[in-house]
């Protein structure tokens, strides 16, 4: 069997955009079906798409990804991928940032050397990228507090007649989902916002 090439795209959230990705990886001519593309944190391994990649991997295939940071952020995991795929899978890996990291034309063992190397550094800064980003996240949302800033999902305020629309609620006028509707609130909310009127803190 032809050994088959595989592209992973991975982006960290659902509102980050995979385009740039997918555009490095144009050239390749990657099947669509060799084509896995997630929406996960690259602190975890736990990704349902790329297990399934892995487990089509064989002994000659090659993964393209477009930088290291995209197999993970984990030091010790992004080392325990490569030797899962390298070593045990005996697939190739190609990091189209980092040309170095192309396992497909450094095969002697100079050329391995020098990919471990620059593997151990790139995955190590990936993880302290990772890690000074959350740091900064962190004391930005703490410097916010301190300056008095309000985090998180601004509380839904009353309607001006939110009282009429609570007591024919409660006197079995309106039903609660009418009830809720009138306030522009979910069924859960009305409850929330009527609580401690109903005695129930």
């Amino acid at each position: 069997m032809a050994n088959e090439i595989y592209g992973y795209v991975r982006v960290s959230t659902q509102e980050q955009n995979e385009g740039r990705q997918l555009i490095a990886l144009e050239p390749f001519k990657i099947p669509a079906k060799n084509l896995y593309i997630e929406k996960y944190s690259g602190r975890h391994f736990e990704r349902t798409k790329y297990k399934k990649l892995v487990k089509r991997l064989h002994e000659g295939d090659l993964l393209i990804i477009k930088s290291i940071d995209r197999l993970g952020r984990d030091y010790q995991e992004i080392k325990e991928q490569w030797r899962l795929i390298t070593q045990e899978k005996r697939a190739d890996i190609k990091v189209i940032d980092m040309p170095l990291l192309d396992t497909a034309y450094h095969k002697d063992l100079f050329g391995t050397f020098i990919a471990d190397l620059v593997l151990q550094v790139l995955s190590l800064f990936s993880q302290v990228e990772w890690e000074s980003i959350k740091q900064r996240q962190a004391e930005g949302i703490e410097a916010a507090k301190a300056r008095g800033v309000l985090l998180g999902r601004k509380a839904m305020r009353l309607p001006e007649n939110f009282d009429e629309i609570y007591e024919k609620w409660r006197s079995g006028e309106l039903t609660p989902e009418k009830a809720a509707k009138l306030c522009g609130f979910s069924r859960r909310t009305l409850y929330e916002k009527t609580k401690d009127r109903r005695g129930e803190r």
